[in-house]
């Protein structure tokens, strides 16, 4: 067992690095500057858009604002509180600002893929709508083994990333906080999987739709209240961001120092991890979207980058900076939870803290199930759907009782190979999503001449 997690931990570490990196990264820049910086000029518009109800006569199954929410589900986790905290004790402060930098060019990436999910999209046996990735190769780049390929990485990735860690994630806090035994919280985790999942999309985007804004209200209000309670280290904290992005950090406290090099690096894979631009996972729910309109979507689904990044990450990062815990040597899976502590009253700051990673990780779950789902619907058919969310449902109960280290790093290895096949799509496809963009803005200039 030992031999294979060390085995799984190499290849993790083999394909997430520099060359996967640059190719998530660069696809991004390529499509900022072939669709002239969407993200930002149409950013207004796109949030917006988010909370349009959609019309009668538009084909789909969920809402923009749901299918949003399912993706945010799956993308708001533990990468927003632990992975931040990770990239800025190892890269410095300076590693925040090469998250944003991979959000601002991710938020292009997201478009894109949100572009083909809809526009390629089809009707499966059960009258529901399935896309993304999978469907995008096979229809418009005509290489379905590309997709096939995407599928199965995808449905593994499901049961490791999305699933048993998460439930890990959530059994140990509720353990740590209350005491309450990992197996009781499996058994619970899985009822309450099993009941929502067990509904299909319409039920995972009603619960999402309720769970994801107000976790998130909830965290990002503990983060608001420390940053005015210690207004004064805000612009000392940004303007460190700036100059450790470019020059490195120094040895402070507890903190061992970080070259400019290993502020990018963590700051780009963190991004990366965080908001899953590139990977492919989102425009799954994006495919759902009543919609007929591709780049309506498309703006919808770049919004969840918008938010989980350079929102919920930037609130986690700078707290971590202005209380002065990122360099106080504690671990990282409790360095957060050591900064809502200084910066609140009471016992809030442990509360919010564990109880956002509880809420984050459950919604992660069920985002996690719907895109697990659709990848098994892709290879087998609608057949498939049944025993896969009782399979998926079961697992959380396993991920809540044991260790997942080779767990961790056998999702990891799975995401990053997702991640190849998707991108290939893009870069494949740019031609296409810049003929539908370049479509849907005359359309629009017409319409508000």
């Amino acid at each position: 067992m030992e031999q294979l997690t060390s085995f799984f931990a190499s290849a993790s570490s083999f394909i997430w690095g520099v060359p996967l990196l640059v190719l998530l990264v660069g696809t991004g820049v390529l499509l900022t500057v072939r669709l002239r910086g969407i993200q930002v000029t149409m950013l207004g518009h796109a949030l917006r858009e988010t909370f349009a109800r959609p019309k009668s006569n538009e084909a789909g199954d969920i809402s923009h604002f749901k299918a949003l929410m399912i993706a945010l589900a799956a993308t708001i986790g533990t990468g927003n509180i632990i992975g931040v905290a990770t990239a800025i004790t190892i890269g410095g402060p300076g590693a925040l600002f090469w998250m944003w930098l991979t959000a601002a060019v991710g938020m292009a990436t997201k478009y894109a893929e949100g572009v083909l999910a809809v526009k390629y999209r089809v009707v499966d046996a059960n009258g529901e709508m399935a896309g993304g990735p999978m469907y995008y190769l096979e229809r418009g780049l005509g290489q379905k083994w590309l997709g096939v390929l995407f599928a199965l990485f995808g449905a593994l990735a499901s049961f490791g990333i999305g699933n048993m860690v998460q439930a890990n994630a959530i059994a140990a806090n509720l353990h740590d906080a209350l005491g309450v035994s990992q197996i009781l919280t499996g058994v619970v985790l899985t009822v309450c999987t099993a009941a929502v999942i067990l509904g299909g999309v319409k039920k995972i985007g009603s619960v999402s739709a309720v769970l994801v804004p107000v976790m998130a209200v909830v965290y990002v209000s503990g983060c608001l209240f420390i940053l005015v309670r210690f207004a004064g280290e805000v612009p000392g904290a940004l303007a460190l961001v700036f100059r450790d992005a470019f020059t490195g950090t120094a040895a402070t406290g507890g903190f061992l120092g970080a070259t400019v090099m290993l502020a990018i690096q963590k700051g780009v894979s963190r991004g990366v991890f965080s908001n899953e631009s590139g990977l492919g996972s989102a425009p799954i729910a994006a495919a759902a979207a009543k919609t007929n309109e591709p780049c309506e979507q498309a703006l919808v689904s770049m919004t969840g980058t918008f938010i989980d990044t350079i929102i919920i990450c930037s609130m986690t990062g700078l707290v971590l900076i202005v209380t002065g815990a990122w360099h106080s040597g504690a671990a990282v899976t409790t360095l957060t939870r050591s900064a809502f502590d200084i910066g609140l009253p009471g016992n809030f700051g442990g509360f919010i803290v564990s109880f956002g990673i509880i809420f984050f990780a459950y919604s992660t779950i069920l985002g996690w199930a719907y895109y697990g789902e659709k990848c098994m619907e892709y290879l087998w058919g609608v057949k498939a759907l049944l025993p896969y969310r009782l399979v998926y449902s079961l697992c959380v109960a396993v991920g809540a009782a044991v260790k997942l280290e080779l767990v961790w790093n056998f999702a990891d290895v799975m995401n990053g190979l997702m991640a190849i096949p998707n991108l290939i799509g893009l870069l494949g496809l740019s031609g296409v999503i810049v003929a539908e963009t370049n479509r849907f803005l005359g359309d629009r200039k017409t319409r508000h001449a």
